[in-house]
Parts: structure tokens; sequence; C-alpha cells
């Protein structure tokens, strides 16, 4: 449809305004309502959608008002939200596209064509799921090392020569023969050179490098290995999505082996603005993967939804919520010099997580929110479900720009971003207090408050503030024996073990560091984090600075991908410089694997019955892991790490004594060499973020190789394999008639199941491995498969065989006809206790229609895309319960299911229902939201139940049979008008 005959139609027309380029939008703020700039931002972005959406059938202007009227309806309307795109992984978006492959095999029976069956909103579906560890040769895992072990026997070439700078390094090299490590044919100790990179621009070359001799390495053979086995594994169903990158208009997907979903979507499918058909309006997101929330970051309003969910949005279906209040998180004061992206992180999450914010949404606003990075705010918005909220929101401001423009935004694009943004008042300029907009509440935070801490010295939930560190070590010599104390006589804490080492003479005394370990791993894994000690240890070594040779000091990145920043931004040599050498790709000193102390150090140690220490930047360090004779051990972020080795103890306060001398005499502290957070910010986003973002776009554009090499036909509907185990065609559009069938009432069913209260999606839906007792296995047995081929329900979601044979499978189900948990039910015209899938076909079989009885909470739980699924295909018609979860009950209408509550002060006990009772529902001409209906027993009583459709919109769902079977009526009924808004292509700005 043309963008001017919409607009014309459109009751919000009147708000269409033009950037200066061209490009047409919705304005709010032409409403002329002041309401809207005291609007917080994210919940602009819904008014936005709403207007722009506003049909009078999904979306209608009564929706519009509660939303702008947000102030007295939060926590009391339900409002419609149609985000700008849907975010699916492989595993919950197969059940998703098998459906749409499905829909046009029923369209087409019809004389429909086919190709009109489209998402109707944008969908990206990343396949990043599927990859399983079957190869791993080599001892230190993820070394990029050819093959994982000697090479010698490999026909390649060697690779050529790094240029990278290493200077010598202490106690020569560590690669000798040792498993993990180069053949020295292909890598032998380089000579000197020139030193770092001249310029950013040599970035995108940095090779990937030998982490014993920092040389070129090809591409790792375990790796390939894998590639393949997932390409032989799930063969089926990797044709199927390479047939539906083809097939469908409004799909992209992104093949295996380019990054994690999470990754791709703040990497790469991140817009900020999105342009469609001359209309631009705001990026937003729901996705199918529990980090989506890292997008609320860039300034894109996204959550996590169900398989169920994000498959209605693609079908044009709005996200339905009740308008929620949102927490203002204001950030005031100015971080401490010292403090990392982590302990602000961790500082903040602190704060929210005893706020009480549970299903609320986060704005922050503020002037400290501005010495935030792009990366700090992702980290903060993924932490939503560690604080219960649904989104933590950064409204775009300048860093948002900045960071762009180091990604894949041209000059072009970022001033139309930035042009549109300002235009519908969603740009922030932080400093500016009168564009501060109203709270439900406002959290002050005030950053200058997070001080660095370490962890220590035998349990991680013992937190020390750094400034703090000295006395604490020395209250733990004092303190008895136990989480933290030593038992130290006084006379002895000042005793000083002189030793020999490399012919030189030093001096061991209580808290001296013996075991520095700077580890990439769980919460240290932050580029910046590691970029601030690769800078300090730079400035370290600039200042005279040194490391005592009898440390055991280590680098062990937590992948190859950090190895190459490192030395891409030059900060790797001196690392090395100072004794960090990259040892490996894997857990070493956190598991104890630290290569033993030198012998007199060990002497000198118990000779004085010294409390020595070690400081890493793991996460384990009980008593003794690290070393037997070391008892003090400290969690510490990267750069403390380093700074506590180049001190060579515990036991001082930086800010008052040096870390050491210049070869001048001149004292330089810790503050002389630690970086600011402005140049690890600049390093990042001109190493960091433009190399990733780089090899990202590379690898998307390149494509994978096995992907490539998939062939499937150019059919615009689905070929199915009838012998396919994983990939099938459901029955949800069976008997499809292009008119809407007249109400049919429920005669004379039986009840399938009689549960209890909290009944779960655990328990409804498929989930985990498939137990060689179930109906399933029994089915994959019937295909001639072995235990060891079930793979697991995950896997096989495209087959709805396998999970309507799982639906109520859970060996924690507790049905009241059995009085045991299990997966069992009464087949109550035999009286044989059956599996609840032989039990449904039995009923089936002979025509008849069946329900569940359940108490409160029925659905409660995370969502799955079959909880309503399976059980229509068991031929549930209705779920007579207490109460229901409210995304659930929304689930099952959109199947089909009717959703009945007992009315208040009744439930099946106090109708003294034995659940053998054959049940009847009379169902009127002309539904109406939650109605009343009558409930007839074949024992002659009856009782009251509340339909429990919240609209006119879940009316009409439940006549059509559910949301599939009402948009493959509206195809066939209406061709091609019906599909216009899938035939518009995204494009991006």
């Amino acid at each position: 449809m043309a963008l001017n005959a919409t607009i014309k139609e459109h009751p919000y027309a009147h708000l269409i305004d033009t950037l200066p380029d061209g490009i047409k939008f919705y304005n709010p703020r032409k409403l002329g309502d002041p309401r809207y700039d005291k609007l917080p931002l994210s919940i602009r972005i819904l008014l936005e959608a709403a207007i722009r959406n506003c049909d009078g059938f999904y979306t209608k202007e009564e929706d519009v008002q509660n939303i702008l009227d947000w102030q007295q309806q939060q926590e009391k309307a339900a409002v419609p939200f149609s985000p700008a795109r849907v975010l699916l992984q492989d595993f919950t978006g197969i059940p998703a596209m098998v459906d749409l492959a499905a829909m046009r095999d029923a369209v087409a029976k019809h004389g429909v064509d086919p190709d009109l069956v489209n998402p109707k909103c944008p969908t990206d579906l990343i396949v990043d799921h599927s990859l399983q560890i079957d190869y791993s040769k080599c001892a230190i895992q993820n070394a990029p090392n050819p093959g994982g072990g000697d090479s010698s026997n490999q026909s390649q070439p060697p690779p050529p020569r790094s240029t990278a700078a290493r200077p010598p390094s202490r106690g020569g090299s560590h690669c000798g023969g040792q498993r993990g490590s180069c053949s020295k044919a292909a890598c032998s100790d380089p000579p000197a050179s020139s030193g770092r990179p001249t310029s950013v621009q040599q970035i995108e070359n940095t090779p990937l490098l030998c982490p014993f001799h920092l040389q070129p390495v090809s591409e790792v053979e375990t790796a390939l290995k894998n590639q393949e086995m997932e390409l032989q594994r799930n063969k089926e169903r990797l044709h199927f999505f390479k047939w539906c990158s083809k097939a469908f208009k409004n799909v992209n997907v992104v093949p295996p082996d380019v990054g994690a979903v999470h990754q791709v979507n703040l990497e790469y499918l991140s817009r900020v603005v999105q342009v469609s058909d001359g209309l631009i309006y705001p990026d937003s997101v729901v996705g199918t993967d529990s980090h989506t929330t890292m997008i609320n970051g860039l300034g894109i309003l996204g959550w996590g939804v169900g398989g169920i969910e994000s498959e209605a949005v693609m079908l044009g279906q709005p996200v339905s919520l009740t308008l929620p209040q949102v927490m203002g998180c204001k950030l005031v004061g100015s971080i401490n010099p010292l403090a990392t992206s982590i302990d602000i992180v961790l500082g903040i999450t602190k704060h929210l997580r005893q706020a009480g914010i549970s299903g609320k949404f986060v704005e922050f606003f503020g002037p400290g929110v501005s010495q935030l990075s792009a990366p700090d705010r992702t980290t903060i918005a993924n932490m939503c479900p560690e604080y219960n909220a649904t989104v933590s929101f950064f409204p775009v401001d300048h860093v948002t720009l900045k960071h762009f423009k180091k990604t894949n935004f041209t000059d072009k694009k970022l001033e139309l971003l930035e042009s549109y943004m300002k235009a519908v008042n969603l740009f922030r300029s932080y400093e500016e207090s009168s564009e501060d907009p109203q709270f439900s509440e406002v959290i002050e935070i005030n950053l200058s408050s997070m001080v660095p801490h370490v962890s220590g010295p035998k349990r991680p939930q013992d937190r020390v503030a750094i400034s703090s560190m000295k006395d604490d070590f020395q209250s733990c010599l004092n303190e008895k024996v136990g989480f933290k104390g030593f038992h130290i006589a006084k006379e002895k804490q000042d005793v000083r073990i002189p030793f020999l080492h490399g012919g030189q003479e030093y001096q061991l005394a209580h808290g001296s560091v013996v075991i520095a370990a700077v580890i990439s791993c769980t919460n240290n894994c932050n580029p910046s984090v590691m970029l601030t000690a690769g800078l300090m240890a730079k400035k370290a070594v600039e200042a005279g600075l040194v490391v005592k040779p009898y440390i055991r000091t280590s680098l062990a990145p937590g992948s190859g991908m950090v190895t190459h920043y490192l030395n891409a931004s030059g900060v790797l040599p001196y690392f090395n410089q100072l004794g960090f050498e990259v040892i490996g790709y894997g857990c070493a000193t956190c598991v104890g694997n630290t290569a033993p102390l030198p012998e007199a150090v060990v002497d000198a140690i118990k000779k004085g019955d010294l409390v020595a220490c070690g400081v890493l930047s793991g996460n384990r360090h009980f008593e003794g892991r690290l070393c037997d004779c070391v008892r003090a051990n400290y969690l510490a972020s990267p750069p403390l790490v380093v700074a506590y080795a180049i001190a060579g103890t515990v036991g001082i306060d930086f800010e008052k004594e040096p870390l050491g001398w210049t070869s001048e005499g001149k004292e330089v502290y810790l503050r002389d060499i630690w970086p600011s957070r402005e140049e690890v910010q600049q390093t990042e986003e001109d190493t960091v973020i433009s190399a990733i973002f780089k090899d990202l776009r590379r690898r998307l554009e390149k494509g994978n190789t096995f992907w490539n090499k998939i062939e499937c036909p150019d059919s615009v509907v689905f070929p199915w394999d009838h012998k396919s185990t994983y990939i099938r065609s459901p029955p949800f559009f069976s008997k499809l008639s292009k008119d809407i069938p007249p109400p049919q009432s429920i005669e004379n069913a039986h009840a399938l199941l009689f549960l209890g209260d909290k009944v779960t999606t655990d328990h409804i839906s498929p989930a985990g491995s498939i137990s060689r007792v179930s109906a399933a296995a029994k089915y994959l047995q019937s295909k001639r498969l072995t235990p060891r081929e079930f793979n697991s329900y995950g896997a096989r979601r495209g087959n709805d065989a396998v999970m309507t044979r799982g639906t109520f499978a859970s060996i924690k189900l507790h049905n009241r006809f059995i009085g045991k948990p299990g997966p069992k039910t009464l087949h109550i015209p035999s009286g044989q206790t059956l599996d609840v899938f032989e039990a449904a076909d039995r009923y089936q079989r002979d025509g008849t229609p069946l329900i569940i009885l359940a108490g409160k909470d029925y659905g409660s739980g995370n969502s799955r895309d079959w909880v309503a699924k399976g059980p229509y295909l068991l031929g549930v018609r209705a779920v007579i319960a207490e109460s229901f979860e409210k995304l659930h009950k929304s689930q099952l209408v959109g199947m089909g299911i009717m959703p009945l509550q007992f009315v208040s002060g009744q439930n099946a006990d106090t109708l003294e229902l034995s659940g053998k009772e054959r049940f009847s529902v009379a169902l009127p001409e002309s539904l109406r939201p939650r109605q009343q209906l009558t409930v007839r027993t074949s024992k002659g009583t009856s009782f009251s139940v509340t339909a429990l459709f919240d609209s006119e919109v879940d009316v009409i769902f439940f006549q059509h049979g559910g949301l599939l079977r009402f948009v493959a009526r509206t195809v066939v009924e209406n061709g091609p008008a019906a599909a216009a808004a899938g035939e518009q292509r995204l494009t991006s700005v």
C-alpha cells in the first residue's frame, strides 16, 4: 500500500511531519499536549509506536490516550506495543518458521499465492544454538593454534611472522614442548620488532596470535571439525533455515559461526531508528534470547519474550503490557579514578536490587550518565534479571552517537538519526536537568561512592575496599583462625625472611605477593578492564617500574579475541615486559594449575610461617587453592592485579605510599600510572569496538563455508521430507475453511487431567532430554532411531509429533487422577492408566472433546513455544482453573483454547467435582469479553465460569480457532491486500 494512501486513512495523519531530507515521520509533539515532554523517554517510544500503528483493531485511539496519560494510568491500563522487529535464535525460531511454511501450504490449497504469507514484522533469525563441542584436542581450551597439538605434520607452510613488538621477557620462553604449543618449525622465538601498530587502520589486519610466540596462526582444526559435526547433526534444520532465508520476505537468517544472538543484535542489527517505505521511526525489538535487554543500553527499547509471543508479533499482533511504572535512576557524582567499569556495573546493580523494582522499567538520567561508555551501559542493561526490571533504558545521547560512529554508521546515517531523535524529543543531554522527565519514583546513585574493592583473603563474599586493604590485612593477621583470620602472634608479624633468587637477595614478609594472575574470564572479560590493565602496564614500564622476578605472573585471556585486541591496542608487549605473558586459553590459576613457586620462595614462606598472598582476576580463590603454601588470596580487577604485583605486597596504602621509584629516584604512585576513563574509552572505541564490528561484518558478508554449500530448492512452498524426524508440517491448518465457523459448544467432554495449584510451564511444555520410556521415545524408536540419536525436545521443536507426545510428560506433574507424580493420567472410559498422549489419542479417535481442571496460577513460569500448542494438538478445548498466569492465558486464546475461570470462592473441591464427570459448555452466537458461561456436568449439576477473553481481539482469535488460523484465513479471504504489510521490506537507515 502506498505511504500517502496509508497516511490519508490514518487517524493520526495530522501528526505527519517531514525531515529536511524528505523522510516522513509521526511527530507526537504535534499533539500539542504538554504531557508528552514530561513522559519518560521509554514511554515516549511506546506512544510513538501506538500512534504509528493505530489501526482501530489491534491498536485503538483509546490506547494512545492511555499512554499519553501515563502518570494516571500506570499499573492500570493495558496497552499494545508493536516493536520494530523480532529477534529469534534457532531453537525458538524453528517452530515459528515451520508454522509459516505450513500456512503457505494451507493458503495454496485455497488457490491463493503462497508467496503472500510472510512475517508482517521484520524478523532476524540467528542460528547460534546448534554448536556442540565434539572435538577438543588442545589441553588449553580455545587456544588459537592449528590442530591444538604439534602442527609439524600439517601440510600448509608456516605462517608469516608477526610485526607485533615483543620485548625480551623475564625468564625466557615458556613454549618449550608443552601440549598446545606451536611447532618450532612454524614459530620460533622472534626478534624484537619496531613496536606497536602505527595507526588504527592497521587493526583489522592484525592477525590472531599464537599464545606462546605471538605469531599468526591458521584457523583452528578443532573448530572446523566441530562445524562439520554441527552440519551433520543439524543438516535437516539448517536445510530448512536456508530455504527460509530465500523463500520469506521480511526474514533475515544469520548463518552459523557468525556470532551469538545477543552479540549479532548488539553489534550488527541495532539501528536506533528504522526506515520502512519512506517512514522513519524508533528501532525496538522483542527477542527470545535472555540477553535481549542489552540493547536498551544503546537507546533501543527491547526485552525478552517467549516463542509464542514472538511468533504472534511476527504475524502482526502487538505485545500486550500493563503500562509500567518507570523508576528514574539518577546518576550523580564523579567516578572514582581507580574504579573500573565492573566496579560501576556491580555497584549500580547492587543499588537497584535493593530498590525493589521487579517488573518495572528503569530509565537512567542525571549528569553521571555521560561518564558511562556504550559498553558500560549495555552491560548494566544486561543485568536486568539480577534486579528483576523489565528494561534498563539509556536514552540516546552524544556518547551513543560516538559509539555508532565507530561501528557501521556513516556520517549520513548519524545525521539522520540525530535529526529524527531531536525532532521527537528522544535525544538527551544528561547535563540539562530541564530535560528530565517525570518518573514514578527516583533512585539517586552517587557514582563517587563506588570505590574499587578486592575480595578475600579466603572467600569471594568478603569484600575489602582497596583504601582499607592495608589495615584489613593487618586485622586478619590478628584475628583468630576463621573465615578471615590467621592468628599470627604480635611478635612475629614484622618478621622478614631473606632469600636468594637469580643470584640476587630479596625479602619476604607477611602480605608479600608471590602469585599474580591476570585472567580474562567471568565478569572480568569486559574489554575496558583488560585495556585499563594494559595501559597501566605501559605507563609502569615507561616509568621504569618492574615486577620482582620471583613473583609467579601470568596472563590467561578468555579467548583469542582478547589477545587480539590487547595486541591491536599495542599494550601486550608491556604486559610481557612486566612478566605477564600469555600462558594459554583455559582454566589455570583459579583451579590451582599454577606452576610451582621457586624453591627458595617456598622455603622462605615456610621458614617464617608467612601469610604469603596471591592476587588474581578470576573467580575462585579459596585458601590454599592457588598453592598450598599461599594462605591469603584476593580476587581483584586486572589492573589491581598488576598494581599489587608491582608493589610486591598487599600491605600498601595506594593513596599514601608509592608503588616504586623511577631511575632518578622519583616516587611513582598508583594514581600516576592509572589511565583515565577517557583514555580507556577512547582506546576501546578505536581498537576493540572498531575491530569487532569490522570482523563481524566481514564474516556476515563472507558467509559460512558450510552454510554456503547447503543446497535448497527455490520453491515457494517447502518440500517436506516425510522421513524427517526434525521438521514436520504441523496440523494447525487442517480443514481450514474460508469462512469463520459458527461457535462450537463443548459437549460431553472428559477431563484429560485433574491438576492442583501452581502448574508451571515446566509441567506443561517439553524441555530437556527425551526419556527412553516416554511417548516421544516410542515414536522416535518407531522411526528406527536409537536413544543416542533422540537429541532433546528443544532440538526437535520443529516436529509436532515429538512435541505433542512430550506435552505434560514431566515426571513432576501432579495429576489428582493418579495420586503420585508422573506423566500419566486416567483414561476414564476404560479405567486404564496411560501416558497422557496415549489417553488423549484414544479420546480423539473416539471423537471425545477434552478439558483440563486446575487450581490457582495455572501456567506460571517461563514462556515456552508449546505450552498452548501441545494441549491444542492433544484435543484440549478448554482449561477450567481458579486463576491463570496472564501470559499463559493469552497463549491459550492464541491457540483457540478457552481459559475458563471458576467464580470467586469456588473450585473443583467446593463444587465436589471428582473430575470423572462429563462436562458441557454451551457457547452463545455472539461471545463477549469476560462473559459468564455455564458448565453442566453428567451428574446433573452446573456451575458458572468466566470466559477470560480480555478484548474483542481475543474473541475474534478464538472464533477463528486461534491466531494462526486467523492470519491464514485473512490471507485466503483478502489475498494481496491482507499481506500488504508483509510485502514492505525493511530498509535500515
